[in-house]
């Protein structure tokens, strides 16, 4: 039988079925397949994670005081860039704005240890009036253990009243709480050589690299790091400080004590995302109950900070910061919960810089119009 397939063309050769026809190429797509390079690079970089953490956490009295001398130098940049514009030498400027923050600090721990010493001499009185207090409460624990009892699981029910705990936490929190005098004097003198030294650093870091094109992202990168940082801690801080504010109106209106002092501990305690507002509710409740006959009457203030926060946490921050520095509330969480394991409250305090100076890096090194995968 003769060939009338054109020179040139290729034929498909392959089984055909009983009909002659050939059989069509399946369309079944194959899983992809995770090589053992991949698994390899994955587990190297796990460990390259666990062993940086690792360090961190131990040796914590480094570089906690290092990064948040980092973290605030490159915040108050823009305030010494401004002096400078005023024939101000950047050392001198450095000098004069972490003076401004020791007086600052200074000042507001004036404010908060006042109440406290007061209030820490007379521990024994107050959990005495405390426990006089909460002794409402003894019948419905009562009543609890009385169920339980019914079901089997406690046997011998307690009709005691109500026992405060021992106060045997208040020497471990205060050495949690306070920095070491090395990590103080270390994170002082970082940040004035930092802020006094920072536009060297900068050229440093982009003359690093040696093309064009890596040098304008390096600048890119560090601008908005800069920009984002000192617009968030000039929001941040006005909108604490009016929060301060309104809290001690609101502790003066209601009469509870040292309404200075209370604002003062919430402008503070609102540096710390989602914990800190809390603990501030908790001590108006403890405060409000000790300082007032009527339970109604103290919880009053609390009820009342406890609106302020949901206004400013869902509208007035919200608005103000705008869309370019929300965060994600899950993200702000997690890394709150992660370094204040890791570095304590001022890791929480450092939380939501971190997450910003992250977001950015993420922003230049991985920007939107990277292929993504496709949508589910």
């Amino acid at each position: 039988m003769p060939n009338d397939t054109p020179p040139g063309t290729r034929v498909r050769t392959g089984p055909v079925d009983a009909v002659g026809k050939p059989i069509p190429d399946s369309d079944v797509s194959q899983p992809p397949i995770i090589r053992r390079a991949e698994i390899v690079a994955i587990a190297l970089v796990g460990l390259l994670i666990i062993s940086v953490v690792a360090v961190l956490y131990v040796a914590k009295a480094f570089f906690l005081p290092v990064v948040m001398a980092f973290i605030v130098g490159t915040m108050v940049s823009p305030a010494a860039g401004f002096l400078e514009r005023y024939r101000i030498p950047r050392s001198v400027a450095a000098v004069l704005i972490v003076t401004a923050v020791c007086g600052v600090a200074v000042f507001i721990v004036g404010l908060i240890s006042a109440p406290l010493i007061e209030w820490s001499n007379r521990l024994p009185e107050l959990g005495a009036m405390l426990r006089d207090k909460l002794q409402l409460f003894d019948r419905p624990l009562a009543l609890w253990h009385q169920f339980q009892g019914m079901f089997g699981e406690n046997s011998s029910i307690n009709t005691t009243p109500l026992q405060l705990p021992k106060i045997e936490w208040m020497r471990p929190a205060v050495e949690f709480l306070s920095p070491t005098f090395t990590e103080i004097l270390l994170f002082f003198a970082t940040l004035v050589l930092f802020v006094a030294s920072w536009k060297d650093l900068r050229r440093a870091m982009i003359m690093t690299f040696s093309d064009r094109e890596t040098r304008l992202r390096t600048l890119r990168i560090l601008n908005e790091i800069e920009v984002s940082l000192g617009g968030y801690l000039l929001t941040v801080t006005l909108i604490n400080l009016g929060v301060g504010v309104a809290t001690g109106l609101i502790c003066a209106i209601t009469g509870m004590p040292n309404p200075a002092g209370l604002g003062a501990l919430a402008a503070t305690l609102n540096f710390f995302p989602i914990i800190g507002p809390v603990a501030m509710f908790v001590i108006l409740v403890v405060v409000g109950i000790l300082s007032f006959s009527t339970l109604a009457a103290g919880l009053l203030a609390a009820v009342a900070f406890a609106g302020l926060t949901f206004i400013e946490g869902h509208f007035i921050t919200p608005t103000i910061i705008g869309r370019r520095l929300s965060l994600n509330a899950l993200a702000v969480f997690i890394a709150l919960a992660f370094w204040t394991w890791l570095w304590g409250p001022m890791g929480g305090f450092l939380s939501s810089p971190l997450l910003i100076v992250g977001l950015v890096l993420k922003e230049h090194l991985f920007p939107p119009e990277t292929p993504q995968l496709p949508g589910d």
